[in-house]
C-alpha cells in the first residue's frame, strides 16, 4: 500500500511540473513604431537609441531603427542597421504598415535594397 502512495506522489509532482509554463522566447520590444508613423523621426532615434537598439539582434528593431536613421538623413547608419537585420540569425514573420505580413529578412532585403537605390538615384 505504501508503495502505491510512493507512486501516486511521484506522478502527481510529475504532473505539477509539467504544467509549469515556460518563459515565452520572445519579448514584446518598442521599435518606435507610434514616433515613425506619426514622423517623429527625432523621437524615434532617440528612443531606439536609448533602449540599444544598434546592438540588438530583433530584425523589428533594426529595421526601424535604420528607418528612423533614413528619415532623419543619416544614410550611412541607416544601411548599417539595414545589413544588421539582414544578417541577424534571428527570423519571424512581421506585421508591415500596410498590414501584410512578411518573413523579417525580406523586409530588411526590402529596405536595404530601397536605400541602395535611393541612394543611388540621388548620387546621379
Amino acid at each position: 500500500m505504501s508503495l502505491s502512495i510512493l507512486a501516486a506522489a511521484v506522478l502527481m509532482g510529475q504532473s505539477s511540473l509539467s504544467l509549469a509554463t515556460a518563459e515565452p522566447a520572445y519579448r514584446a520590444t518598442d521599435v518606435a513604431y507610434a514616433e515613425l508613423a506619426a514622423g517623429r523621426t527625432q523621437e524615434a532615434v532617440a528612443k531606439l537609441e536609448a533602449n540599444g537598439a544598434a546592438k540588438s539582434d530583433d530584425p523589428a528593431t533594426l529595421i526601424n531603427l535604420g528607418a528612423a536613421y533614413a528619415r532623419a538623413g543619416m544614410s550611412a547608419k541607416a544601411l548599417s542597421a539595414y545589413r544588421a537585420a539582414v544578417s541577424t540569425s534571428v527570423r519571424y514573420d512581421l506585421q508591415l504598415a500596410d498590414g501584410s505580413w512578411v518573413d523579417s529578412r525580406f523586409a530588411a532585403r526590402r529596405a536595404l535594397h530601397e536605400m541602395l537605390v535611393a541612394s543611388s538615384v540621388a548620387s546621379r
